[in-house]
């Protein structure tokens, strides 16, 4: 049998808190570049553009996102052929490496445009890691976990995005905290770079220890994985692909206003609230997705996980203009009830995610579908979200045109989820090979 119900809790919760530690090491590094955008990077890479220099800035989070996809067809193609686990490890060592050199880049006083070219690079080697990276964490996450459970385990990858905005304005905060303004743009941005050297290091001990899926282990003994796994997936599984990237553009691009750094920039520059203060703001947020997320893991396997995305999207609907209402109050006690509140809805539409998308495909092209659809939604929603908000409120004079843009998004979003049928009960060994794709279709015609 393909479904690893029988093997000890431990082992589940183990390879759990693996995914977890890795993802999180991983979104750490993803963040803190967002983050330093409209804080550092606008003044010291950027600065020649004048009043573009932070829409400019914002953009090159965007470029990035553009190489996701790339990431994810590569390690996906590789994960589906050769396993999960050595993605798992490839992954977080390209990601690690490429946000330690950050660290080290000289700014365009030091050396001109050369700068911003080295950081827009080692930026897109984040797009890479960032591509590949989530689909085997998912999926090494929901493939140990008995049938009845995944939402609960699939959940823990997905903590990995809280716990690493956590951590990257949590050490953020602290640096701004202990440094003035002129040296913490001279040097004190630099230090949360560099210590993704020793993030990496934790994470690629614990990676190591963990076992390859059951669920493939099982794929690769009967001969039946396939040789062309993107093919086979573009050729039976495209309308998955298609569906799973609105579901998650929909989460991204709301949540990238806080991990992409522009409310906090928007704070900062438009609202005048000291940078410490908003970053603290967005901690005590970034608890509350970590809670919420958990808590739509864990109901998915009640109630289902479209049901749960769907009270989800219509938080964040109904949420949306109160939150911005309450930002521009510039009062510290409402910014961060308007945050919490926000992440409610943010966590319910993230933490089934990584079961969700397991089970839309079959076994043989899980890894490339599923990273697939969570790049391909990640450009739809995340890529460009900052800048587009960024450019909406400067050319209107007002904040609430952002909601205005978010709110469409979570409306196609919602829509989607009455096309995506439920599976949360169907075990994913049955769906181990490619070929019986008309059975096993997830979004309806």
């Amino acid at each position: 049998m393909s479904q690893p119900s029988t093997a000890p809790g431990r082992q589940h919760r183990t390879v759990a808190l693996a995914a977890m530690a890795g993802t999180t090491i991983e979104w750490y590094d993803f963040f803190i570049y967002a983050l330093c955008t409209g804080l550092v990077f606008n003044q010291l890479f950027f600065q020649g553009f004048g009043e573009d220099s932070l829409i400019i800035s914002f953009a090159t989070i965007g470029i990035s996102f553009f190489f996701r996809p790339v990431g994810a067809a590569l390690a996906g193609h590789l994960g589906d052929r050769l396993g999960r686990r050595a993605m798992l490890i490839a992954t977080l060592v390209l990601m690690g490496a490429a946000t330690t050199l950050i660290g080290l880049v000289p700014t365009r006083d030091s050396i001109g445009m050369t700068a911003p070219i080295i950081l827009v690079f080692l930026r897109i080697l984040q797009g890479l890691s960032a591509g590949g990276e989530w689909g085997g964490a998912a999926l090494i996450a929901v493939e140990h976990a008995p049938t009845g459970r995944r939402g609960r385990f699939g959940a823990f990858p997905q903590l990995g995005a809280p716990l690493g905005l956590l951590l990257a304005n949590g050490v953020l905060a602290l640096m701004t905290a202990l440094t003035t303004d002129e040296q913490f743009l001279a040097w004190g941005w630099r230090i949360p770079f560099l210590l993704s050297v020793g993030l990496v290091a934790a994470g690629f001990i614990i990676r190591r220890k963990v076992e390859e899926s059951p669920v493939y282990r099982e794929l690769k003994e009967s001969g039946n994985h396939s040789r062309t796994p993107l093919a086979a997936l573009f050729k039976h599984h495209w309308p998955l692909v298609v569906g799973g990237a609105l579901l998650f553009a929909a989460n991204n691009a709301v949540g990238y206003m806080t991990t992409g750094g522009y409310v906090q920039a928007y704070s900062v520059n438009h609202l005048k609230i000291n940078p410490t203060t908003i970053l603290i703001c967005v901690m005590i947020a970034a608890v509350t997705w970590l809670t919420s997320t958990m808590v739509g893991g864990i109901l998915s396997d009640k109630i289902g996980r479209i049901r749960v995305y769907q009270i989800g999207f219509v938080i964040q609907l109904a949420w949306m203009f109160p939150f911005f209402a309450l930002l521009n109050t510039a009062n510290t006690g409402l910014i961060v009830l308007g945050l919490i509140v926000y992440s409610i809805g943010l966590g319910l539409t993230y933490g089934p995610q990584a079961a969700l998308f397991s089970e839309m495909y079959p076994t043989a092209v899980r890894y490339s579908g599923a990273a697939l659809s969570y790049a391909i939604g990640a450009v739809l929603g995340g890529a460009f979200a900052p800048m587009i908000a960024e450019a909406l409120q400067t050319s209107t004079g007002t904040v609430y045109s952002v909601g205005v843009y978010l709110t469409g998004v979570t409306v196609v979003g919602l829509v989607v989820t009455f096309f995506v049928k439920e599976r949360k009960d169907v075990p994913l060994g049955d769906t181990a090979t490619d070929g019986q794709h008309d059975e096993q279709a997830t979004v309806t015609a």
